[in-house]
């Protein structure tokens, strides 16, 4: 994924306890844009569509759409290590984002060629079902986070993705798989 897309911040560490709560409501509707956004690009792309470069990236239309679903799914992980690390002091998650940040080259050869073999492997049907999926257990965890929950955060790896602020809260996390997707959104070739 390219790094030049600029992202503020959604949270500083020294801001967390007066960051605003998360409109649970919004990232509900996001969620349910984004599911039916999805189905749609599968059900109206092509053969050669999804065969087409995308731009920007490397991937085909195919493989970039997996990446898409690939934000959503990856948000178990996120989600433990913001409970985990959200319990630790500070300088805790700062030490293992470094750790992270110095991994990246490995880390996005990882996220290259696991898209692009998500993308050959599976079919658009399995693309949509794992996306429903992943979208309503996302929906039925959000309803259970507490006020306190979604206030906790802890540092990121800052060079693994654009989105991915110094320090984020679970709130941010929620947020991140759609800035994630809408910004792919935008390099997919699909019906060109």
């Amino acid at each position: 994924m390219p790094r030049a897309a600029a992202c503020a911040p959604l949270a500083t560490e020294e801001s967390e306890a007066d960051t605003a709560l998360v409109d649970k409501h919004a990232v509900h509707q996001d969620l349910e844009r984004v599911r039916t956004t999805f189905h749609r690009l599968l059900d109206d792309a092509t053969a050669d569509d999804l065969r087409r470069p995308s731009n920007g990236t490397r991937w085909t239309n195919r493989q970039l759409l997996f990446h898409m679903l690939l934000g959503y799914l990856i948000m178990r992980a996120l989600l433990t290590l913001v409970r985990l690390f959200g319990r630790l002091p500070s300088n805790v998650s700062r030490a293992y984002a470094r750790l992270l940040n110095a991994g990246t080259k490995p880390f996005d050869a990882v996220n290259y060629l696991g898209s692009r073999l998500g993308g050959n492997v599976l079919t658009r049907h399995r693309m949509g079902v794992l996306f429903d999926r992943t979208t309503a257990a996302l929906d039925r965890r959000l309803d259970t986070e507490t006020d306190a929950d979604l206030a906790r955060g802890m540092h990121y790896p800052t060079r693994w993705d654009p989105f991915f602020a110094d320090f984020m809260t679970l709130g941010d996390v929620y947020r991140f798989p759609t800035q994630h997707f809408d910004y792919h959104l935008r390099q997919l070739t699909l019906g060109r």
